[in-house]
């Protein structure tokens, strides 16, 4: 029974992801939070889609820094907030 959810859960993210595309949504944030690499701090060199929730944290209390990367720091704090991680998970594997 829980790999025909898993399976029909990987279908429906599937199906996620390609109306998110036709919809205009930018699927490169998403892409990007599990390809790139925490650039400095206690998790240099860590993919930014697993970093530690208490690090996401402390970036919201001390702000996030400036650009890209901390739009992806802030996104990745959302999805981990609102338990999302699950999203990424089929991306982590394309990749």
């Amino acid at each position: 029974m829980d790999k025909i959810l898993s399976k029909s859960r990987k279908q429906s993210l599937t199906c996620l992801f390609e109306l998110m595309k036709m919809e205009g949504f930018n699927t490169e944030i998403l892409t990007g939070l599990v390809t790139t690499r925490m650039p400095f701090g206690k998790y240099k060199g860590i993919l930014l889609c697993d970093i530690n929730v208490s690090y996401l944290e402390w970036f919201k209390r001390k702000g996030f820094p400036k650009g890209r990367l901390g739009q992806q720091l802030e996104t990745m704090y959302e999805i981990r907030i609102n338990g999302l991680e699950d999203l990424l998970k089929p991306l982590k594997k394309m990749v």
